[in-house]
């Protein structure tokens, strides 16, 4: 399985990164920060890079100024069909520099062999760039079902994952009788090259897990980021690089306190809080992977 690698001798480590869309709507109380201000808050934050989308070519040197200016790395989002809108883009991605794209391929309705290709050629097309690639699990795209995603991974060695189980804990209305999704669950987790941190409680796909992480779910959840951080730890070498991505959408993933009719859309949650919450369980179960690899 692929990973990101710098080139450096530093030892393996985190990147924490802080998804732009999250930001949407995010900033003083009075008005939404403007792309400094996002960037600036994110770099003071701790995080150590941002996910967003691959900008228009207007805006390129206006990114890679503030991702120098704040030393941030930089993943991108893709939404490919087929492998020429892949290779398009990975051209694209490639002369901006970034660190990794991350593909919810398109769409649920592909399945079977039809599927199995496709992510191959997708996969194929990626190492023929050089470009570390993941695919994610994602709801609405070729990965929405936990059991063709786990034939998919036996079918492709060498396909790697952003691991996202919200979509599946949703999907499947999975609370009670979630311990039978537990096997599934571990097989993908053996691909897991990047986590996008989010937890849903089997009716809504993104729930507030309260100021200190109180929220019953959340304990499952760390236990499938701290799985998939220790498989991906077993085999990195120097220079490695984990991405862990703060991935709260905004409204409607945001639960709102009124209904979108009533065109009130404050959200019964702090997203920004909640994000920066995110980021401190990420290196909490990121620390215990390296202690208990140490001991």
């Amino acid at each position: 399985m692929k990973k990101i690698n710098n080139g450096s001798s530093a030892p393996p480590r985190l990147d924490i990164q802080q998804s732009w869309w999250a930001m949407n709507g995010i900033g003083n109380g009075v008005r939404e920060w403007i792309t400094e201000e996002k960037v600036e808050k994110i770099a003071e934050a701790g995080f150590t890079g941002i996910n967003g989308f691959l900008p228009p070519q207007e805006k390129q040197e206006e990114w890679h100024n503030l991702l120098e200016k704040y030393q941030l790395s930089f993943s991108i989002c893709a939404y490919p069909w087929n492998r020429e809108e892949l290779s398009t883009l990975l051209k694209q991605a490639q002369d901006f520099g970034v660190q990794h794209v991350n593909s919810q391929v398109m769409d649920s309705f592909v399945i079977g062999e039809e599927a199995v290709q496709l992510l191959k050629e997708l996969t194929e097309e990626a190492e023929r760039f050089g470009t570390t690639h993941f695919v994610e699990t994602h709801r609405g795209r070729i990965t929405q079902d936990l059991l063709r995603t786990v034939d998919y991974v036996k079918a492709i060695p060498n396909l790697s994952l952003t691991i996202d189980f919200s979509h599946y804990v949703v999907s499947g209305e999975m609370v009670g009788d979630i311990f039978r999704a537990e096997p599934f669950f571990n097989e993908l987790l053996q691909r897991c090259g990047c986590i996008h941190g989010r937890v849903s409680n089997g009716e809504q796909v993104q729930v507030d897990i309260g100021p200190n992480g109180e929220h019953p779910m959340l304990n499952r959840f760390k236990g499938w980021w701290k799985q998939g951080m220790e498989n991906w730890l077993m085999d990195a070498k120097v220079g490695d690089i984990f991405p862990f991505v703060c991935e709260l959408g905004p409204p409607g993933y945001a639960i709102t306190k009124n209904s979108y009719s009533k065109g009130n859309m404050e959200e019964i949650s702090d997203r920004w809080e909640q994000s920066l919450l995110l980021k401190r369980i990420a290196e909490e179960q990121w620390a215990e992977c390296v202690q208990g690899l140490a001991e």
